[in-house]
């Protein structure tokens, strides 16, 4: 058994992540995904299996922003679509992400719309 790639050392952070980090109805999961040029936020509701919100740097496609900056866009977007579906609360799911550069970023932008995680 050889070394874990960088894939699969994200992959089981996110699982061991996910065993503590659970969305409801009322405090649905916000889940962050980073591919290398995009990235992309939903909010879960884990009970009914089901997504309330999402938000992608693909839906302001052709902006020449730099990453974190469209990251701290789309989380404005997505904290403006929760804030219309009825939801205040959130509970962070960093993805196996660090805490840092793009995800920190959207986390920001979705609290300054007001959603609490």
């Amino acid at each position: 058994m050889g070394q874990k790639t960088r894939a699969q050392g994200r992959t089981s952070r996110h699982e061991r992540v996910r065993l503590k980090v659970r969305g409801s109805a009322a405090r649905p999961r916000l889940a962050v995904y980073r591919s290398l040029t995009h990235i992309y936020a939903q909010l879960i509701d884990d009970d009914a299996q089901r997504t309330l919100a999402s938000a992608s740097s693909l839906d302001g496609r052709g902006e020449k922003a730099k990453k974190s900056e469209r990251a701290a866009a789309v989380g404005t977007k997505l904290g403006e679509r929760a804030k219309q579906a009825g939801i205040s609360e959130a509970v962070f799911d960093r993805g196996g992400y660090k805490y840092h550069g793009r995800v920190k970023a959207l986390a920001d932008a979705v609290r300054k719309t007001g959603v609490r995680f």
